[in-house]
């Protein structure tokens, strides 16, 4: 099973943002965090990395009902979502597989909520 999916589009880097941006609103989920890891390493170590980003995707309900069955599930939360620019205008978006997560916990009822979210977010990548 693989740990993420993904999809290529042929759009700048800014516009690939903000369309992922309001297609996970549109399925439930707020971006939480955002790290722009082009501009964190180049802060912190001085070297020049293609434009990656990491949105922190949250879907409130499904995570108050994680939580409320597996206190530590907070460990594995927001979902994240990597916006990268493969080459000019050759942006790759990746999520994470959920399913793949949660199986390291044996839960069956959070692999229900995570095959939810999965198939959510399996929209979103579609959509996008």
């Amino acid at each position: 099973m693989e740990y993420y999916f993904s999809k290529t589009i042929n759009i700048s880097f800014d516009e690939a943002l903000i369309r992922v941006t309001d297609v996970l609103k549109s399925e439930g989920f707020g971006v939480i965090s955002e790290i722009r890891m082009h501009d964190k390493l180049k802060e912190k170590l001085g070297v020049d990395f293609k434009k990656y980003t990491i949105l922190g995707a949250c879907n409130p309900a499904y995570a108050y009902k994680a939580l409320q069955i597996e206190d530590k599930i907070g460990t594995m939360l927001p979902c994240n979502v990597v916006v990268q620019e493969l080459t000019d205008n050759h942006i790759e978006i990746a999520a994470v597989n959920p399913i793949a997560s949660m199986m390291a916990i044996q839960n069956p009822e959070l692999i229900r909520i995570a095959k939810e979210v999965t198939d959510k977010l399996q929209v979103v990548i579609s959509r996008i």
